[in-house]
């Protein structure tokens, strides 16, 4: 849309319904020793053509998954978004709404907010979804908080295979708050160590938190989460970072989550750099009253007929502002939407294939490096998400770069003690003769 700025004559006429002579009188209450007395020192303006060029001049920096195969997932994985999503998302009456306030005249946002919710609940196994927070690290973070809410403790337990910014969101949440936030270790075998967890645990303790797949893409030991969960007298969080995984792994519910978050950005949302994402939020309905966010619901008005209606939103600053825990009003509505879109578009049997598919593929590549001499970092089950070793992952992702490949994530940023582990993810857009090169690709530059 091109910039039309005010012509003079526009100016003049705003000037004299003012009645001043000149927009220097606009400003005269400020003094003058604190006003700028020359021009800002900024370029010559550009045409339109001019900026559209420099702009994409200034993004062609960056390496995304368009020019490059990627293997980059680490949080943001590289999913295939049905032409629906856009189509459906740009409509004026969908794009348009910001936030529901007046529930009677966005009834048809709340109605997409209410599937957006049905569609979380019987993906996560749990009783109540609200209509999303802010991403899936802001959403462990309110977790937290949310059980120590509950339970009135002081500390909760985090596993250090959770994602490590995750993490960094969660104790900047808590310790802020004067809570206390413990970590506890994943073993060789990538899964975290529940053993060292439930020595850990103590009656301050409010909630033990874990990722599944974990930031390694490592399946956790479920079972054992549940024996401890029902041994214990705290609260169970799970985070999915990764949702497409439920068409295939179990959900939270199943394992006896209390409170259950994740990351809805796989959902039909595209990667861009920072976002947007998208917070999943989920619990038992006994917590429901300690929940942030809002909560839409079903009723019928006087006539009879069916509406949805703001339900909850006990926790927000604008229903309670001086009581208020979390101030999540300006939710994700718009990536709700888009999730809910998305997950209508491809249905159940089709999500359940895009779920097997990348289990599959990301399964053959593993299996390709084997047979290229490459060890996996961690021996157990994995998503669509592994490690393996190699001498230099930073050389092979420089490398990569010259030949087209974004080589995953080396985890020696956020793991030092694993300097030669690089995450590699794989999804559905991959097709085997891509895989079968970059496993090539991995074999010229394993020794270098």
């Amino acid at each position: 849309m091109p910039f039309i700025p005010h012509t003079q004559e526009d100016e003049r006429e705003i000037l004299d319904s003012l009645g001043i002579k000149n927009k220097e009188e606009l400003f005269s209450h400020i003094p003058q020793e604190i006003r700028l007395n020359r021009p800002l020192h900024l370029p010559q303006p550009l045409s339109e053509v001019e900026i559209e060029k420099e702009i994409q001049k200034i993004a062609s920096v960056n390496k995304g998954v368009n020019g490059y195969i990627s293997f980059l997932g680490g949080g943001s994985y590289n999913h295939w978004i049905p032409s629906t999503v856009e189509s459906i998302l740009s409509r004026g009456e969908i794009f348009s709404p910001y936030t529901p306030y007046q529930p009677e005249a966005s009834q048809g946002t709340l109605t997409i907010l209410f599937e957006f919710q049905t569609m979380m609940c019987e993906l996560f196994e749990m009783e109540v979804s609200n209509a999303s927070v802010y991403d899936g690290a802001s959403a462990l973070a309110e977790a937290c908080l949310m059980a120590l809410r509950i339970t009135k403790k002081e500390e909760v337990i985090l596993s250090s295979a959770i994602h490590p910014e995750y993490r960094t969101v969660v104790k900047t949440y808590l310790q802020s708050a004067g809570f206390r936030v413990k970590e506890t270790p994943f073993k060789k075998n990538g899964k975290t160590d529940l053993e060292t967890l439930e020595r850990n645990i103590s009656n301050d303790t409010a909630a033990f938190a874990i990722q599944n797949p974990n930031f390694f893409g490592v399946i956790e030991d479920l079972e054992g989460l549940k024996k401890l969960r029902e041994s214990k007298d705290i609260l169970l969080i799970s985070c999915i970072v990764e949702p497409i995984s439920l068409g295939v792994l179990k959900p939270p519910g199943s394992y006896k989550s209390d409170i259950a978050v994740g990351e809805g950005k796989s959902f039909g949302i595209p990667l861009n750099f920072g976002g947007p994402y998208l917070g999943i939020f989920t619990s038992k309905m006994e917590y429901v009253r300690n929940m942030p966010g809002r909560i839409v619901g079903e009723t019928i008005d006087i006539e009879g007929k069916r509406g949805f209606v703001l339900t909850l939103s006990t926790r927000e600053q604008h229903i309670r502002r001086a009581k208020a825990t979390s101030n999540i009003c300006t939710n994700h509505n718009m990536c709700a939407i888009a999730a809910t879109i998305y997950l209508a578009s491809v249905g159940k049997n089709g999500f359940k294939k895009i779920s097997e598919i990348n289990l599959k593929k990301a399964h053959f590549l593993a299996r390709e490096l084997r047979k290229r001499g490459f060890e996996l970092l961690f021996d157990s089950p994995f998503y669509n998400e592994f490690a393996i070793k190699l001498r230099s992952p930073e050389r092979a992702l420089n490398t990569g770069l010259e030949r087209g490949f974004i080589a995953g994530l080396p985890l020696k940023r956020f793991y030092p003690e694993l300097e030669e582990g690089l995450l590699i993810n794989v999804t559905e857009v991959h097709d085997v003769l891509s895989l079968e090169k970059f496993a090539d690709f991995l074999e010229e530059v394993k020794d270098a």
